[in-house]
C-alpha cells in the first residue's frame, strides 16, 4: 500500500483519506510518501492508461486504467510556432481547461471510494478561474457528492463564471466578494474545523487533492514521448499545481530540459526562483486571472520535493509577464503565426521567447482556449474567436449563485444550510 504524508509530517494514511479528506487537519499537503517512478518511455497511445497503475497501485490496475481512459479521453494536440517553440493544447476536454484532466479523473476516483465507503461527498472548491468549471463538469449529477465551487465575484470571466453558475442540479456556486486568496483561505479553513469537515464529508478539488493533482503528470509524459530529445517546458502558473505535477513527472523518471514557472503581476515565486525570498501577499486583478494567486498553496509540495530552494532553482526558472506583454503577444503572434492564445498561455509564451535554450525544443503548455476570454483575445486580435458549442450553451442558460463577503462564518453557514 502506498502511504500518503502531510507535506509536515505526522502520520501516513491510505489513499482513500487523502483523497476523500482532501488535506491534513494537523495542517500541510498530502504527498504520496514515495515518488511514482515510471518505466520511461511510455507507449506511443493510451499514456493516461499506462501511467495510472503507476500514480495509484491501490485501486486494481483494470479501475483505475478504465478510469484514466474515461477521463483523458480527449487529444493534446502539439502546435509547432517556431523552429524550437511548440504549444502543447491541453483545452480539448469539455470545458476547454487543462483542468479537466485532473477533475474528470478525480471525480472518478472519489465517486469510486465514496460509493465503496458508502458516504456522502461534500466538494468544496477555490478556483481563481478555471478549476471551479472543470470540477462542476466532472461531478454534475453523481449521486450522494454536492459541489460547492467558490469563486472571486469580480475575478473570473463571464464564461468561467457561466460554466459554474448554469449548472444546478448538485453544484451550487458561490461568489466571493474578495479576492481567490479569500477563498483559498476560508476553503482551508473549513478543512481545518474537523467537526465540520466531518459532518458534511468535506473533500478538495483543487490541486490541494492529490488525486487532482498527480494525473496532471499525464499530459507531460505525453509531450515527452514526442521528442527525441530532453524538452524545456514553460508553465503558466499561479496556485503551482500544474508546475508541481510536472516536477513530479520529472523526479518519477520523465527525461527534461528544466522549467519556466511563467507568472503574471502576482510574481512573489518568481522572486523566489530568481535568487530571492518569498513572502505572501495579497494577490493583484490581471488580463490572466487563474493566476492571480498571491500565496500558492503548492509551494509546499514543490519544496517537499527538493533539499532546498537552490536545488529547487536548478530545475526550475522564474519570469513575469505584464498584461501588456501578454496582449502585444497575442497581437503579434496571430499576426505572424496566424495562431490564437488565450491570456495565460501568452504569458508562458513571453517567458520561453526571452530565453535562450540553445536549440532545445521548448514546449509551451497551453491552458485554456481563448474563447474563454473574448474581451481580452478578440481586442488583440482585431477579429473574433471561434466559440466551442459548449460555452455557447452556458451563454443562454440561466445563472444562480450566492453572493457571501470573505467571512468564514458565512460560508459555514452556506454549508450547513445545503445539507
Amino acid at each position: 500500500m502506498v502511504e500518503y504524508v502531510s507535506t509536515r509530517g505526522g502520520e501516513s494514511v491510505g489513499l482513500g483519506q487523502a483523497v476523500l479528506g482532501g488535506m491534513p487537519l494537523s495542517g500541510g499537503l498530502y504527498v504520496p510518501k514515495q515518488v511514482p517512478i515510471f518505466d520511461w518511455p511510455p507507449p506511443e497511445e493510451r499514456v493516461a492508461e499506462w501511467v495510472a497503475p503507476a500514480l495509484f497501485p491501490d485501486v486494481e490496475s483494470d479501475t483505475i486504467q478504465e478510469m484514466a481512459a474515461n477521463a483523458c479521453n480527449f487529444e493534446f494536440p502539439l502546435v509547432q510556432l517556431h523552429e524550437t517553440c511548440f504549444v502543447l493544447e491541453l483545452f480539448h476536454g469539455p470545458t476547454h481547461a487543462f483542468k479537466d484532466v485532473g477533475a474528470r479523473f478525480m471525480a472518478n476516483l472519489v465517486g469510486w471510494f465514496a460509493h465503496s465507503l458508502g458516504r456522502a461527498v461534500t466538494i468544496l472548491v477555490a478556483t481563481s478561474g478555471d478549476t471551479g468549471g472543470a470540477v462542476a463538469n466532472a461531478f454534475l449529477g453523481r449521486p450522494d457528492i454536492r459541489v460547492v465551487a467558490l469563486f472571486p465575484l469580480r475575478g473570473v470571466s463571464e464564461q468561467q463564471r457561466r460554466q459554474m453558475t448554469t449548472l444546478g442540479g448538485n453544484v451550487q456556486a458561490v461568489a466571493v466578494e474578495g479576492s481567490f486568496d479569500d477563498c483559498q483561505r476560508m476553503v482551508k479553513a473549513c478543512f481545518s474545523d474537523q467537526s465540520l469537515s466531518e459532518s458534511h464529508g468535506l473533500t478538495s478539488a483543487n490541486s490541494i487533492n492529490v488525486a487532482r493533482l498527480l494525473p496532471q503528470t499525464v499530459y507531460y509524459l505525453e509531450a515527452a514521448r514526442r521528442f527525441s530529445e530532453p524538452v524545456h517546458f514553460v508553465v503558466p502558473s499561479g496556485n503551482l499545481g500544474n508546475l508541481c505535477a510536472g516536477l513530479i513527472a520529472a523526479k518519477g523518471g520523465m527525461p527534461h530540459a528544466g522549467f519556466t514557472a511563467a507568472f503574471n503581476r502576482n510574481h512573489g515565486i518568481a522572486g523566489l526562483l530568481q535568487g530571492g525570498s518569498f513572502q505572501p501577499r495579497d494577490s493583484v486583478k490581471t488580463l490572466s486571472n487563474a493566476m492571480d494567486v498571491g500565496d500558492p498553496s503548492n509551494l509546499e509540495r514543490i519544496r517537499w520535493l527538493y533539499d532546498d530552494d537552490d536545488a529547487l532553482r536548478a530545475d526550475v526558472r522564474g519570469d513575469w509577464v505584464s498584461d501588456e506583454d501578454t496582449v502585444a503577444a497575442i497581437a503579434d503572434v496571430y499576426q505572424n503565426e496566424g495562431y490564437v492564445m488565450d491570456p495565460h498561455t501568452a504569458v508562458a509564451y513571453v517567458a520561453a521567447q526571452r530565453r535562450d535554450t540553445g536549440g532545445t525544443p521548448v514546449v509551451v503548455l497551453s491552458t485554456a482556449h481563448p474563447a474563454k476570454f473574448p474581451e481580452v483575445v478578440e481586442d488583440a486580435i482585431c477579429g473574433s474567436v471561434p466559440t466551442p458549442d459548449t460555452i455557447l450553451g452556458a451563454r443562454h442558460r440561466g445563472e444562480s449563485m450566492s453572493v457571501i463577503s470573505p467571512a468564514l462564518g458565512q460560508l459555514k453557514e452556506l454549508l450547513d444550510g445545503g445539507s
